[in-house]
Parts: C-alpha cells; structure tokens; sequence
C-alpha cells in the first residue's frame, strides 16, 4: 500500500491537461481560462466625476460662498468639449468626463442654483471626487490569469476589458461505469440480494459540479466479455472512472479483466480508510481511476483524488493540492492505525469563530446517509494518537 499522497502524486503524473476552445464570454462562467485575459480598453477612459454635482476649479471655491457661471453640462457617454475658465463650472453626472480646467468636484447637495448662477457653500480639497483614467485598469493589463475557473464577477471583468470572447479549456470527457452483478439501477425491480447502484449518480454529479462532462455508461456485469466491451467504447474519453471491481475478491475483475484488454496499472492499493483498494493505469491512452465500490468509500476517494485529477485536466494551478482547513474536535477520538484515516463529522462555531469538526460516532463506511450530512473529513494521520475535544485537527470541507 502507498501514501494517499504519493497516489496523488502518481495520478497527475499519468494525466495531460486537455485541449482548449474559445468560447462566447456568456457562456464562460464556470470554466477554465486557458490563457491570461488583457484589457484591451482603459477603465476609466478619461477623469470622469464619481458623483453628480460640478466641475468646478480649486483656484474658484477657496473663499466660500462662492458664486459661479455654469457654461455646460458633462453627463455619462457625454462631454463637455470646452474649458473651464475662471469663475466658471460645468454641470456633471456621475461617470461623466472633467472637462479641461476643470480639478475638483463640488457634490449638488453643497450647491444652490438660480438658473445658469450657482452658489457653492462647501467645497471639498483639490482633485476630490475625481475618478482618475486607468483607475481600474489600463490597457494591456493582464486582469485574469490563465488556470482560473471564470466567476461571474470574472465574466464581468472580462466584458469590461472589451473582451468578448475567451479561451478556455475544453470540459473533460469522464466516462463513469459502476461493475457488479450485485447491481441494479435505481426504479428497476429488486431482485433477492440486489442492491441499488448510486455510485453512477453520484460520481456522474461530482464531476459535472467540478466542470467535466460526465458519460454515465452503466453497469458492468461481472464477466470478462463486459469489460472487452467497455474497451471498445472509450474513444475521445480524457478519463474512465470505475467503481468496484478493484478489490481482491474472485468476481472483482477490473485488474484482470481489464488487464487482459492491455491495461497497464501504476497502483492498486492506498494507506487510506475508507478506500483502500484505489485504483489507477492505462487502458491504452486512456488514464483509469478505479475508485472501491462501497458508495462512501467511492465518494471520499473522489474528494482525495478524482477532483484534483479533474483540475489538472483542466489546468488548474497546484492541482495536488489538499485544502485543509484547521478546526478543533467536538468529541474524543481513539488512537489511529497504520493507515489514514478520514471521519466523515458535522461543522459548527465556538464563540470564538474557531470551526468545531464532531465526527459521527459510528464511521461504518457502508452508511452513505451519513456522508450525506457531513459537513467535512476530519483528516487522521496515521498512527495518530488518541484526540481529546478541543484538540487541533485538519479536516477538508465537503
């Protein structure tokens, strides 16, 4: 067995982040940018008034009241295309240029006006309320870097840059078959001693919500002639995904069956629990993760290694790494054995904000409700000492 890290490590190793394509800005939120994104425009273009008010010069209002000519007006997408003499002010609104002559920014609510004569009663410094060009940005700046999954204040950002188009990774083909006789699809009829296959479902959503494109191909019989099949069907797949079949039992045929249509496997068990016999190689071209086929052990493994596997198809910077996050227990925990452990556990604050981690009492790891309200995995290394409440752990948020 290897260190959940060193699989990790091996996993990306054997993985070569896709192509890209460009896209229309939007339908960009949520992917990968595949390159940096520069402003190809100026924010501000020009000095323009952070408020509506008037232009007015430092030079006219230092001795108050002050009374002024309004000689013209400067909205937004507007400007005032004269100068700004002595004694006299340009009506302006918010985002509207400062006209030449022009340095400070009386707000309206300072100023009286009768008719074209207004009378200002405060004035604020020199240069106030003044939005000054390439405030924002400049042309040529790189606003958004290359390996950034696209918010929508991103998709902002780039539309303000004047950029209408983006280029962006491709979303990662993941073909995803779950392997067992013992399987049936969810609203088929149950047989004796059959059980509900969820795996499918729930590895088909994790990798949608980490931005791949799932291929949900069923269930794998166990028989060789099945996986002869599941060879033929993996053209134009950047990843398969299997769950079960990894183990040591006779009738888990992934290794063997799969070795037989030229699978060459990198490793096959992990110092982990749950999710000992993790699985990954090569069918062909064709990366493979073989994931265990108890449902919780399948999900955990899918937060430890299918989604930094995910990122790195994508190009996402520092893809191996794990985000901890520091916490405190909520209860005491027994000493660890030779291998990682990760304790599926609610979340909750103490007064002082420090997040509390609880783990369940029971960690039997064929309970999937359980996964299904956890907040986090709470992190044990191994061989890690037995853990008061209160003591100081890692856990990684789900």
């Amino acid at each position: 067995m290897i260190p959940t890290t060193e699989a990790r490590q091996r996993i990306l190793a054997g993985l070569t982040p896709v192509s890209t394509e460009v896209v229309a800005l939007g339908d960009a939120a949520g992917r990968v940018l595949a390159e940096d994104l520069a402003a190809r425009t100026t924010q501000p273009p020009d000095d323009v008034s952070a408020m509506d008010g008037y232009a007015v010069r430092q030079a006219d209002v230092r001795a108050l009241p002050a009374t002024l000519n309004q000689v013209g007006e400067a909205p937004a997408g507007g400007k005032f295309s004269g100068t700004v003499q002595a004694g006299q002010c340009v009506r302006i609104f918010t985002g509207g240029p400062v006209p030449a002559g022009a340095d400070t920014i009386v707000i309206q609510e300072d100023v009286s006006a009768e008719g074209m004569r207004i009378t200002v009663q405060k004035a604020p410094p020199g240069g106030t309320h003044i939005r000054k060009a390439g405030l924002d940005f400049r042309a040529g700046t790189v606003g958004l870097k290359a390996g950034r999954t696209l918010s929508a204040r991103d998709v902002g950002l780039a539309a303000a840059m004047n950029l209408p188009w983006v280029r962006v990774r491709r979303r990662p083909r993941v073909a995803i078959v779950s392997t067992g006789d013992e399987l049936e699809l969810p609203g088929d009829p149950l047989r004796p001693n059959q059980i509900l296959a969820s795996n499918g479902f729930a590895l088909s959503a994790f990798v949608s919500q980490w931005g791949a494109i799932p291929l949900h191909l069923g269930i794998l019989r166990d028989k060789p002639q099945e996986f002869t099949r599941l060879a033929g069907e993996l053209a134009n797949v950047d990843l398969l995904v299997t769950s079960g079949g990894a183990s040591v039992g006779d009738y888990d045929l992934v290794r063997s069956a799969l070795g037989h249509q030229g699978m060459a496997i990198d490793f096959w068990q992990i110092a982990m629990r749950p999710g000992k016999p993790l699985l990954f190689g090569k069918l062909g071209a064709t990366p493979v993760l073989g994931l265990p086929g108890n449902p919780v052990s399948a999900l955990v493994c899918a937060v430890l290694f299918l989604r930094p596997a995910l990122h790195h198809l994508l190009g996402v910077p520092a893809a191996g790494e794990v985000p901890f996050v520091s916490a405190v227990l909520g209860r005491d925990l027994p000493a660890n054995d030779m291998r990682e452990d990760y304790l599926r556990a609610t979340l909750s604050r103490d007064e002082g904000g420090r997040w509390i981690a609880t783990p369940f009492p029971t960690q039997d790891s064929s309970m999937l409700s359980l996964m299904a309200q956890a907040d986090c995995l709470v992190q044990r290394p191994p061989k890690a000492p037995a853990a008061k409440l209160g003591d100081a752990v890692q856990m990684l948020m789900l």
